[in-house]
């Protein structure tokens, strides 16, 4: 068996466990930020991956951005020849990175919004609008033996869209749960969930109800930190969360094996959450 198919059979094997354990793909886009940010060659992400990896990541995703901005074209061609888990690549849908994953071959491609202004992805794809370019992408790079991941809203238009296009992986965006946990001012007290939290994190459970029952794969990722993360984890059918700002802050203060150790500690522990729908 190939290393792409052995480390594909990974995620394949754990969605047919799930929701038992979950994987951990650790997004190392924000120590290159830093690095980016004094124009000089540390910290390197490259490094981050394997300390991530070493630490009990399941994967590494990075987020080449159509302005460089964080994960550089160098960074990727050094991951995919050092890591040992997974690269999950995230770009968004346009010919050039099109051609540089089929050049790459991550092991996974998640299509995502983009939009230069924004400070980090703002919501899902619109599968609905661009469902024939989407469709396009997700051939070409399947054919080519690269599963791709839609990153979408927790709506039922969007999940069945994304079944049309024949991606085989969904990645639910958490974002709209987590901003709503914030603003409800939740802490880690296991008490009730506000209204609004609760409402996005039943239309979570919902759509990846909806999802698997497509013939969908389900991932889940944005906004996740510590405090957040565990009713996250009840959701049906969840494969993998790709978590990376919270982890890397973590890091500042903890260390990033000690914050990574963490994460996946809350992810294998998945004691039962009292909120959980159905």
């Amino acid at each position: 068996m190939s290393t792409a198919s052995s480390k594909t059979s990974t995620l394949q094997s754990n969605e047919a466990s799930a929701p038992s354990t979950i994987l951990l793909g650790v997004n190392i886009d924000h120590v290159a930020t830093l690095r980016n940010a004094r124009g000089v060659h540390y910290p390197d992400p490259v490094q981050a991956a394997l300390l991530a990896e070493a630490a009990g990541a399941d994967g590494i995703t990075a987020h080449l951005r159509e302005d460089r901005r964080h994960i550089r074209d160098e960074d990727l061609l050094v991951l995919r020849q050092s890591i040992g888990t997974r690269l999950n690549l995230e770009m968004a849908n346009t010919e050039e990175m099109v051609a540089i994953a089929l050049d790459i071959r991550p092991d996974m491609v998640t299509l995502v919004p983009e939009r230069r202004e924004e400070l980090t992805t703002e919501g899902g794809l619109d599968v609905v609008r661009l469902a024939a370019g989407l469709t396009r992408t997700v051939e070409r790079l399947q054919a080519k033996g690269i599963p791709v991941s839609l990153f979408i809203d927790a709506e039922p238009e969007q999940i069945l869209a994304s079944q049309q296009t024949g991606a085989q992986w969904i990645e639910l965006h958490t974002g709209r749960y987590c901003e709503a946990w914030e603003t409800e001012g939740l802490q880690e007290d296991g008490g009730p969930l506000g209204p609004e939290t609760q409402q996005a994190l039943d239309a979570l459970f919902a759509a990846a109800e909806l999802g698997h029952q497509n013939g969908l794969k389900i991932n889940g990722g944005h906004g996740l930190h510590l405090a957040n993360v565990e009713p996250i984890c009840h959701l049906p059918h969840l494969v993998e969360l790709n978590i990376g700002h919270s982890i890397i802050a973590d890091a500042i203060f903890l260390g990033l094996p000690e914050a990574v150790a963490r994460m996946k500690s809350i992810l294998q522990q998945k004691t039962p959450w009292t909120n959980q729908v159905g």
